[in-house]
């Protein structure tokens, strides 16, 4: 049950013991964001977000995410218009350090003026990279066009002219008007007593700040919309990214839940009529959705799609017709009775992670002013009815004083004149009836289980029993939150295909659940909802499965979903045509995410006949080449229930779980094929390297080398270098990030696969520094390889790789997806079980025995993407 209290200097303590996981949660939410700025001081909330983890009185630069790391946590922290949150979750036994590190660093940053300037120029990376994002161009016409006065118009991270004049005076100016104790919100969820906590908090936040607060600063109020505001301009973009949008009032205004249902009624989920009508039913987007934005000030209701822009004319006006739609007519009572439940079950979800409970206790408290907000807004979604929907799509869907903004490909011919043609054209002709949707039939049900008495478990111990057919069942028991995920899993992926058939399993996973001989794709998505859950196939580099996630209370209909989804998909030929349509579109789109093309490019320069080499998305010419007939033979070869492992974690019962797989997955349909030859990729005999020539802002660079197997004895090992290496703490992060401001984004990654993968490191940073990145990343790899590691260096990042590991597997569908792996994989429990103690057990020599076995220039792969 979520506490409150309030220190005597003012700061509001937010909190929930929760014992579900030896994980702790805390969160401090400064009631202050972009919006609260002047117009001298924009990106300037962003940048504490940057500056409060780079030293304080008692923790020197880089201390910080040192000190988090070394006792298995994460640290990092976000800025919105409205707050600027500050968050950590490390392991329950260091709790109090953790929360003494996120005070200090609220309570007594050092702005410390050489750090000030770095970090403005990693700043200055990041908006590079947001200039890089096509949906960060288009959010940023959109709000600039719909707000003219409020701050709201400009972006949160400011401008690199902005970000360049501050010097520490203006920072400080802003800390100590905006970080004290009465415009705070401390969260706090986890693995403590409350005792230990008010303990905790009083010792570290109480006493007298020495910065009184001035009160909320005055935001430009921004005049009624009375018109209508239309901003399309040409871009560097595939597709086109388009939004139309309409005023709506702030969080704490009585028409938000009706607000955030219409949202999801038009636009959330497989169901919502934008995703019926103009996505699935007539192919005319690549993606759609609405939300509604209720920030502390008025906010909007956006529907926002991405396309083909040939096909815009006919996409706006239908996409404009059911909106009108939901103006003139009643929602059928059903339909609102599925989104209800689905609000209310976001709720349940929520308490999977200490994170999202401590965020959502934060969020109710600082945006909304009070916990109990939380209770106001679901009896509100409760009580809706087809009216009230009715009236507030009414009051705020109005065509006349619309927002539409737009990113077109050079070349595209439409034109505002046009779109504002079609919204007065279609709005008039008023529906003379709501969109039709037809109810499901129910999900297959088969005969009701007779469950004998339980077995005798616990709740996490991992039960495993293998079927007549050949199929591994692994069960575990997690009675802490009303939920459960399924993950099953076969060998195959990318490793499967060649250069022909480059994108099936990609393919065939955006199909499984689009049409078996009890149910058409229409009528598994409802049943999906209706079981407030989530199902979806996966393609992947060694693997292809289906994974589902659903409240317990519908387990066995749900289980018997997935089961039918997996067993008999049918693979219809106008379903399969709409999904290799969209993925082609995906691969046409590639360009517009550049960190993307350049893994494809490294993994075509590293391996040259190995299936790794290949994109996971296919090719052009590949994907056109597939048909339902290719996913039916290969289904029929690679996913017969001899193949497979299936996964169950949550709020289930053994015995039941056991009982339905028998039923599902007992009989093999005799139709498995053998795996086929993969060949090794030989070794490779001198340095490789290619480039990709893009106009764009940053350049990104992927330099790598041979890896290791999933079941490499070195594994353990190569995730602890590459840990030396990344995160907050680690080298190249400090070295090239923190102390020469090269890159906003650097990591290294070990990417290990049934055949060897690679490890590799990878940087986004500026056209002009990419020779001294490069030359940068590889003397930290030559220090790695060649010189001692310290002991507490070691120590730091073996912690860090324990913690994360245990904070990764709070969710159900976390462990149910280590879980089928690691046995599709043959690896055993090793990894659930045992991982710390196989991290625990690498020694420094260990870390430097692998790299020197990996990390050699002449035998590397250089792929670099940029202008």
């Amino acid at each position: 049950m979520a506490q409150r209290y309030t220190l005597p200097n003012g700061l509001t303590v937010v909190f929930e013991e929760l014992h579900s996981a030896r994980v702790a949660a805390f969160q401090v939410w400064v009631k202050a964001g972009s919006a609260d700025e002047r117009p001298d001081q924009a990106g300037l909330a962003h940048l504490h977000e940057h500056m409060l983890f780079k030293g304080t009185a008692r923790r020197g630069p880089g201390e910080i995410a040192r000190d988090v790391e070394a006792h298995g946590g994460e640290i990092n922290a976000w800025t919105s218009f409205d707050q600027t949150v500050y968050h950590i979750v490390i392991a329950s036994q260091f709790a109090r350090m953790g929360l003494d590190i996120l005070g200090d660093a609220i309570r007594s940053s050092a702005f410390d003026t050489d750090e000030l300037a770095r970090e403005i120029e990693v700043v200055c990376e990041e908006i590079k990279r947001s200039q890089d994002t096509p949906a960060r161009r288009a959010s940023r016409d959109l709000f600039s066009t719909a707000y003219q006065v409020h701050p709201y118009r400009a972006p949160v991270i400011g401008t690199a002219e902005s970000v360049r004049s501050f010097d520490r005076d203006k920072v400080l100016e802003f800390y100590r008007r905006h970080y004290t104790p009465k415009n705070l919100v401390l969260s706090a969820v986890g693995d403590f007593t409350e005792a230990e906590l008010r303990r905790w908090v009083e010792e570290i936040f109480g006493g007298d700040w020495g910065r009184p607060y001035e009160g909320a600063v005055a935001r430009a109020r921004e005049p009624e919309l009375t018109r209508r505001r239309v901003l399309l301009r040409p871009d560097e973009v595939k597709e086109a990214y388009f939004n139309l949008a309409f005023p709506i009032p702030q969080a704490d205004h009585p028409d938000v839940p009706a607000l955030d249902a219409l949202a999801m009624l038009a636009g959330q989920g497989e169901t919502s009529r934008l995703v019926l009508e103009v996505k699935r039913k007539r192919s005319l987007v690549n993606d759609i959705h609405a939300y509604a934005y209720t920030p502390r000030d008025p906010g909007l209701f956006t529907a926002s799609f991405t396309l083909p822009p040939a096909k815009l004319p006919q996409a706006l006006e239908e996409t404009v017709r059911v909106l009108a739609a939901l103006r003139t007519g009643l929602v059928p009572a059903d339909e609102l009775a599925t989104v209800k439940a689905l609000i209310e079950a976001e709720a349940i979800y929520q308490r999977e992670t200490m994170q999202g409970l401590a965020r959502k206790l934060g969020h109710y408290q600082s945006s909304m002013g009070d916990l109990e907000a939380e209770a106001r807004y679901y009896e509100a979604i409760a009580r809706l009815t087809p009216e009230r929907i009715l009236e507030v799509a009414e009051r705020y869907l109005r065509f006349e004083r619309t927002v539409i903004t737009g990113l077109l490909p050079p070349g595209t011919p439409f034109g505002a004149e046009q779109a504002e043609e079609i919204l007065d054209r279609v709005s008039r002709e008023v529906p003379g009836a709501p969109v039709e949707r037809r109810a499901p039939r129910a999900a297959p049900t088969g005969p009701a289980l007779k469950v004998g008495r339980a077995t005798a478990t616990s709740p996490g111990r991992v039960v495993e029993e293998r079927l007549p057919s050949g199929a591994r069942i692994l069960v575990r028991e997690e009675p802490a939150v009303p939920l459960f995920a399924m993950r099953a899993a076969f060998p195959g992926g990318l490793r499967y295909e060649t250069a022909e058939n480059n994108g099936l399993t990609t393919l065939l996973g955006r199909c499984l659940t689009r049409g078996t001989p009890s149910h058409d794709a229409e009528e598994i998505s409802h049943l999906i909802d209706s079981f407030a859950g989530s199902l979806m196939g996966q393609g992947g580099r060694n693997s292809v499965g289906l994974r589902g996630e659903f409240l317990s209370r519908h387990f066995q209909p749900a289980f018997r979903l997935f089961a039918d989804c997996l067993l008999h998909p049918r693979f219809p030929e106008a379903e399969v045509a709409r999904e290799r349509a969209l993925l082609l579109q995906d691969i046409l789109t590639r360009e517009d995410k550049p960190s993307g093309v350049a893994f494809d490019l490294f993994g075509r320069t590293l391996f040259r006949t190995h299936p790794y080499r290949l994109s996971t998305l296919g090719e052009q010419s590949s994907v056109e080449r597939l048909g339902p007939d290719a996913l039916r033979a290969y289904h029929a070869a690679h996913m017969d229930p001899s193949q497979l492992v299936l996964s169950v974690v949550g709020d289930v019962k053994v015995d039941e779980v056991l009982a339905l797989a028998h039923e599902a997955f007992g009989t093999s349909r005799g139709h498995a094929a053998p795996p086929p030859e993969v060949k090794p990729e030989p070794p490779l005999e001198g340095p490789r390297s290619d480039k990709r020539v893009l106009a764009r802002a940053q350049a990104h660079l992927v330099l790598g080398f041979p890896g290791v197997r999933v079941n490499d004895s070195r594994r353990h090992a190569l995730e602890v270098l590459s840990t030396l290496l990344s995160g907050q703490g680690g080298r190249l992060f400090v070295e090239l990030r923190d102390k020469r401001s090269m890159a906003y984004s650097v990591s290294s990654f070990s990417m290990e696969g049934v055949d060897p993968g690679y490890f590799a490191v990878y940087m986004g940073t500026s056209p002009e520094k990419l020779e001294a990145a490069l030359a940068g990343i590889r003397a930290e790899l030559t220090r790695v390889r060649d010189e001692p590691i310290p002991e507490a260096e070691l120590s730091r990042a073996k912690q860090h790789l324990i913690g994360t590991h245990e904070i990764g597997l709070q969710r159900n569908g976390s462990r149910a997806a280590l879980l089928a792996l690691d046995a599709c994989y043959h690896l055993g429990l090793e990894n659930f079980f045992h991982y710390a103690e196989r991290v625990a057990a690498v020694t420094a020599e260990d870390v430097r025995t692998v790299a020197r076995q990996l990390i050699d220039f002449e035998r590397s792969a250089l792929a670099v993407v940029g202008p």
